[in-house]
């Protein structure tokens, strides 16, 4: 934590889904925790209103104007970090350079298994003003600027009580019942997958509002789930809560960047739905994460065929979507794997931790 707090100004873009403001909210947050004081920047707060209701002591959220040259900007911090390549508003950038100590100016990318993340952190980016850029990567290796993971939350992850967090809700978790959670994009592949998860017995799967609760509810409407499937919709949720809601389950089905992190915090076997983009990009972020979780085990083939599969991704040389798997792979197994994967990488400086010390270096 510094002696003096600075000022950190993040700017983040919405795009067509939370996940940018989600793992900017968590920075921020975290930043803020850690004595930091944070101004952050947003073209819509909307998202902000469920997963953060209450604020944060030490983050200002401020709105993002639309007209950059009618807006008159503060003088900007003394670290600015451009969230996944959002550009920012040239007013800005131009107040940046009349402030008498430039501050460190970071882009923090997206989140990837791949070796790029390892070549490419930390690499300058000269700008034509003069100030200096740096490249900064999420990732999982020593190599990289590492994972949010906010002090205490593994500890907090143990004490969870599942059975009374879903009570606090109204749900009730029959005996001898799995806990799914869904959360995901639209995905033709959902409907094979459940019937999939209902085998392994009668299952209680929370469903996450939009995609989550739409796609299943029609499925159930459609006679297309079998009776050992009990859904039960959840309500919008806070961050904190959306975690709670990960730790819940015997097994996650989730999506995006921010929620992978969580749900490996979590330690719960999970299936994730990346991103949409052309086939061959998400195959090559897949099969980098699941070589670095499995380390080539068979149960590498076995996560992979799943993932393929639950991602309506071809198999090698095929050009239709993989088929379904046997079944899903023991879970026992998945689980020792990613509890051993998540106890390498909490030995691993967090990515708040990593921030601080480059910025404290570079002041």
């Amino acid at each position: 934590m510094p002696n003096t707090p600075r000022t950190w100004d993040l700017f983040c873009r919405l795009l067509d889904n939370f996940g940018d403001v989600g793992v900017s909210w968590r920075l921020a947050a975290d930043l803020a925790a850690r004595g930091e004081l944070v101004r952050l920047w947003v073209d819509n707060r909307d998202p902000l209103r469920f997963m953060a209701p209450q604020g944060q002591p030490g983050v200002e959220v401020l709105n993002w104007p639309a007209d950059d040259a009618a807006t008159a900007w503060p003088e900007p911090g003394d670290v600015v970090v451009e969230n996944f390549g959002c550009e920012l508003p040239a007013g800005f950038v131009d107040a940046m350079t009349r402030r008498a100590k430039p501050p460190v100016w970071l882009n923090l990318e997206y989140l990837s298994a791949e070796t790029y993340a390892e070549r490419s952190h930390l690499l300058a980016s000269p700008q034509r003003n003069g100030l200096p850029k740096w490249f900064f990567f999420p990732g999982f290796t020593l190599a990289t600027g590492g994972l949010i993971r906010e002090p205490g939350l593994l500890e907090r992850r143990e004490a969870f009580d599942r059975d009374a967090w879903l009570g606090s809700l109204g749900i009730q978790r029959h005996p001898h019942e799995q806990v799914a959670l869904l959360f995901c994009y639209p995905n033709p592949a959902l409907a094979d997958t459940l019937q999939q998860l209902a085998r392994q017995g009668p299952t209680l799967l929370l469903l996450t509002p939009g995609h989550a609760q739409s796609q299943a509810h029609a499925l159930q409407a459609a006679g297309a789930l079998p009776e050992a499937l009990r859904l039960a919709d959840l309500p919008w949720l806070t961050q904190a809560e959306f975690d709670h809601a990960l730790w819940c389950a015997d097994i996650n089905f989730i999506r995006g960047e921010d929620t992978w992190v969580r749900a490996i915090w979590g330690g719960a076997p999970f299936v994730w739905q990346l991103y949409p983009q052309e086939a061959e990009v998400r195959d090559t972020k897949l099969r980098a994460w699941l070589q670095r979780l499995c380390g080539g085990t068979p149960l590498e083939a076995e996560l992979l065929a799943l993932h393929r599969h639950y991602n309506t991704l071809p198999a090698p040389g095929a050009d239709t979507p993989a088929a379904a798997p046997a079944g899903i792979p023991d879970t026992a197994t998945w689980r020792s794997a990613l509890l051993h994967w998540r106890g390498q990488l909490t030995q691993q400086p967090d990515l708040v931790s990593q921030l601080q010390a480059f910025v404290n270096r570079k002041s």
